[in-house]
């Protein structure tokens, strides 16, 4: 049985960066992950494959030029799904060829296969070809990430009535689409094929949405998304998802309004791929969401020498912000100088248009009781803005002394 000082279960941001981290500090690391090829969600079905299919989109539909060519302007007239997936394939294998190069320049080791403990310390491997490995880990960090949450009642077919995943992985532009959840996912891709033109309906149950983002901005958004004709359907949730003569979704909601659709998105959240892992036989309990509770500060679980970041430990389910949760995890583990905890993560979500902050909202202010000042400059009103033919957008500044409260 092979002994590693740390195995890292999951190669997406915060696996990589733990492991990389490890390996900096002169420790013995194995990275498990259970696609044949390295990335996690992050590279094969997150956030690498949408942002390349934003900048595709952006690209190809002339976006960037209506401002001066007005809206009817575009790159390509008739854009297909096989448009969309030549730049994703070339982008992935990309990323994967720049992971396995750190990988292997840090003296990571890698094993491909699904994990799952056998007890505290040792995890069992089971590789595609039927092979079974087992390792015995000194240390653990658990960055496993996402899949999609996949209700019952729902019909997933992978064409017309689909999660995040299957819309990568099948790239196609519908006639119309329904997007049933208004997070960051949903709104990502929502506002990716509005600006191809595709007529986008979100369906929400709660009455706002990113409610993390300052009200202003969101505001701002909103009026942005009507002016493109997006939908908005909030205080509404989905009752359930039927199909017309032609085999296209008909989306009833629960005040009984109907949208049929020729492409249903549901992403109505996702749940920590925990579910596989046998968390029982070492001691750890995931949530009803499969994510995993731990120490703010240094990412570790009630197991002591088990730590876990990234997505499966829930918000802000960020790419940067999992990468320094993974560091932090690693220096923890092995009592090196841990980087000070930011007190603040930046948000970036990159919709069309895109929105990122840093630091509190406006509300969080006043509910803190914080005296601030605050200012906002318009993009139109800017030379950058000008040059870009931008009518909208905006950048807010929020001014205060944290001495004085």
């Amino acid at each position: 049985m092979e002994s590693y000082e740390l195995v890292v279960i999951g190669s997406g941001p915060a696996g990589r960066r733990a492991a990389i981290q490890a390996a900096k500090l002169g420790r013995s690391v194995l990275v498990i992950e259970n696609r044949l090829r390295v990335g996690g969600v992050s590279v094969h079905t997150g956030t690498i494959p949408s942002k390349t299919l934003r900048e595709t989109v952006l690209n190809l539909s002339g976006w960037r030029e209506r401002g001066f060519y007005g809206l009817a302007y575009r790159v390509k007239k008739d854009i297909e799904g096989k448009d969309l997936g030549v730049r994703l394939t070339k982008t992935l294998d990309y990323e994967i060829d720049v992971l396995e190069h750190q990988f292997a320049r840090n003296g990571v080791e890698t094993m491909a296969g699904a994990a799952r403990f056998i007890d505290p310390h040792i995890i069992e491997v089971s590789c595609a070809d039927g092979e079974t490995h087992r390792i015995n880990a000194e240390r653990v960090v658990i960055a496993v990430g996402t899949v999609p949450h996949r209700p019952d009642n729902i019909p997933f077919d992978g064409d017309r009535v689909v999660d995040s995943d299957d819309l990568i992985s099948h790239t196609r532009v519908p006639r119309s689409l329904v997007v049933v959840g208004a997070g960051v996912i949903g709104v990502e891709y929502a506002t990716i094929y509005s600006a191809l033109d595709v007529p986008v309906t979100i369906v929400e149950p709660r009455e706002g949405f990113l409610e993390f983002i300052d009200r202003e901005i969101i505001g701002e958004f909103v009026h942005e998304l009507r002016n493109r004709g997006v939908n908005l359907r909030l205080g509404s949730s989905l009752d359930r998802v039927e199909h017309d003569d032609h085999g296209d979704p008909i989306a009833i909601l629960s005040d009984g309004r109907q949208i049929k659709t020729g492409m249903l998105l549901y992403a109505a959240g996702r749940m920590g791929a925990t579910a596989k892992l046998g968390l029982e036989t070492c001691g750890l309990e995931a949530d009803k969401r499969g994510r995993l509770k731990v120490d703010p500060v240094t990412c570790q679980t009630e197991v002591p020498h088990i730590y876990a970041a990234g997505d499966v430990i829930g918000f802000p389910s960020l790419a940067s912000t999992s990468m320094e949760q993974g560091r932090i995890a690693a220096c923890h583990a092995f009592g090196a100088p841990m980087p000070p905890t930011p007190q603040f993560f930046p948000y970036g979500i990159y919709a069309v248009p895109e929105i990122s902050m840093v630091g509190l909202t406006e509300e969080e202010c006043k509910q803190k009781g914080i005296s601030y000042e605050c200012g906002i400059a318009r993009f139109r009103e800017t030379s950058r803005g000008h040059i870009m033919g931008l009518q909208s957008g905006m950048m807010k500044m929020l001014y205060f002394s944290l001495s004085r409260t």
